[in-house]
């Protein structure tokens, strides 16, 4: 099943979640004694006792020796309300009795482990279904210890740095999009008066550090003052500044030091800055028709993310038709000027005068939203750009929908993927036009002119449900994907979810379409997405046709039998 709450639970304190865990244990006992030792066989009839039981045990997913005292407990599948919870003894056993005949989400934790739902992967986990005939006992619950990554900050001389910014990225396959990885900003922290960060509760990995401080004596001046140097003035050669830090203590990206965590590790990295005189970027502001001024834009850059950016100074633009960007560390760039805007992407080591015909010309992409029933959109639907081309890039552009009309006013050509969402919920795009000709997907090209799009979405909220099935009994967590017949569209189209206990998935909000539903054991770590990965499983899948008129469910009369990788 597709864990609904998990991202929510996860940003959650451990020691919070503990807790609440805790007291709704505590509740429940308090009205059921009984429940404060539960037994630890099942019942011998769940008719007898007027319930089911979900048993088994909690294991350290590292060591495999079982986890005494977690906290496990049964969540509604409807709005994850916990219904029981009980600790587990100390060989690691839980039972959870007097449970309807139903399907439960089942989560654990324990203070030191990632609190975790049963056979969790990605966004996805099993949830438990009870009643006649399902196997609900002898589950073996993995948990995997939290590893910690800490370290020192410190400046030249060995002195700690106060009040630095670690950033936390980590190294990740991005199965969704094909072959490659990409490094997503997962956490940051600043360091204390000793220079000491810490990062705890993590899971097993591959990271990468980057630090990014202000020494606490720099006098930053503009870029005349600092080229006079003045006889004298010692202050001129103080305008210096950090440049933004990688694990091993280098300043190139490319040559950071990757740190491997393993699930309840403790791994130290301490990173020495050093400081180097300041840079200035001299950039023309000039004005528009209008009396307006192009204010240039800054940002700072770290692995695709922007953690900084510097507008420039309004009156030294309207009055000089440049302005100085000061104090800025050496580092990677990106630098928006010009009318129409122009983008560049500048490895800054020395002073520069930004040359006004520098970067790639921007253009605007507008175009029209509509639905594929002509039924009128949502008054807050949005639209986004997501960049497709680096494989560092993480820029996505946000613009308003009204009325259906839509405006990019400055994208950098390339690839670009178009979404839409309204109230927090996606709506899968079937198809954009462009230029007159149409095609599946969502996919949109930005060449060196404005561009106009139409694209067709969806507002069906239809859910297909069936179950995953080797020979005659339900494959309990395997991996279940919706593949669209038009590989084009398999980035907006494409659903999956994970096999419950007794075999069932359900994938939510499906576009109407012609699709083919497989299941994969131990496909977590495919390049799903790839027509030539996922077209290897296609002969042996189901087909299932969604329309506009299907309603609200469409269950698969023919079970989907489970393929090994």
């Amino acid at each position: 099943m597709r864990t609904m709450r998990k991202m929510a639970w996860a940003s959650w304190p451990l020691g919070m979640l503990c807790g609440l865990a805790l007291a709704a244990a505590v509740g429940t006992q308090a009205q059921n004694p009984a429940s404060a030792h539960p037994p630890l066989a099942e019942p011998q009839s769940a008719a007898a006792t007027g319930g089911y039981t979900i048993s088994g045990t909690v294991v350290n997913a590292t060591a495999g020796e079982p986890v005494r005292r977690a906290t496990v407990a049964v969540l509604s599948e409807a709005d994850s309300h916990t219904i029981e919870s009980v600790e587990s003894d100390n060989d690691g056993r839980f039972a959870l009795p007097g449970l309807l005949a139903a399907k439960y989400q089942l989560t654990a934790s324990k203070r030191g482990f990632r609190t975790a739902f049963y056979d969790e992967h990605e966004e996805y986990s099993t949830a438990i279904v009870t009643g006649e005939g399902q196997e609900t006992g002898g589950l073996v619950f993995r948990l995997t210890p939290g590893a910690v990554l800490h370290g020192v900050v410190t400046g030249d001389g060995g002195d700690p740095v106060e009040g630095a910014k670690v950033m936390l990225f980590e190294r990740l396959r991005d199965h969704g999009r094909g072959p490659g990885e990409r490094t997503t900003q997962v956490n940051s922290t600043t360091t204390d008066d000793t220079g000491a960060y810490d990062f705890d509760n993590l899971a097993a990995g591959e990271y990468l550090l980057a630090v990014s401080a202000e020494p606490w004596f720099a006098m930053h001046h503009s870029g005349g003052a600092a080229r006079q140097k003045v006889g004298g003035d010692s202050s001129a050669a103080l305008d210096v500044a950090y440049p933004v830090t990688f694990f091993d203590s280098v300043t190139d990206e490319s040559s950071a030091t990757r740190i491997v965590l393993s699930g309840g590790a403790r791994e130290e990295a301490n990173i020495n800055l050093h400081a180097v005189p300041a840079l200035h970027l001299t950039v023309e502001t000039p004005r528009r028709p209008d009396g307006s001024v192009a204010r240039a834009e800054l940002h700072l850059t770290v692995f695709g993310t922007d953690v900084s950016a510097q507008t420039a100074s309004f009156m030294d633009a309207m009055q000089t038709g440049t302005v100085e960007f000061s104090g800025l560390p050496p580092g990677h760039y990106e630098l928006s000027q010009g009318d129409p805007p122009r983008v560049a992407e500048l490895d800054a080591g020395a002073n520069l005068q930004i040359d006004p015909g520098l970067g790639t010309p921007t253009v605007a992409v507008s175009g029209t939203l509509r639905t594929s029933t002509g039924s009128p959109l949502p008054d807050d639907a949005s639209v986004t750009l997501t960049a497709l081309d680096a494989a560092h890039s993480q820029q996505s552009l946000q613009a308003a929908s009204a009325h259906g009309l839509f405006n990019f006013p400055s994208v950098t050509p390339g690839s670009w993927e178009l979404g839409a969402e309204s109230s927090g919920r996606a709506l899968p795009i079937g198809s954009v036009t462009v230029g007159g000709r149409i095609h599946a997907g969502s996919l949109v090209a930005v060449r060196d002119r404005a561009l106009q799009v139409a694209a067709t979405v969806s507002l069906a909220e239809t859910r297909v449900e069936g179950s995953a099935r080797s020979v005659t009994k339900g494959r309990s967590g395997v991996m279940v994907v919706l593949v669209p017949t038009e590989p084009e569209a398999m980035r907006s189209l494409a659903r999956r979810d994970q096999s419950d206990s007794d075999g069932s998935f359900s994938l939510h909000d499906v576009a109407p379409g012609v699709y083919t539903v497989v299941a994969i054991e131990n496909g977590w770590d495919l390049d799903w997405a790839r027509p030539e990965v996922i077209g290897r499983y296609l002969p042996h899948g189901v087909a299932v046709t969604v329309t506009e008129r299907s309603g609200k469910l469409v269950r698969m009369a023919e079970s989907v039998p489970v393929q090994t990788r």
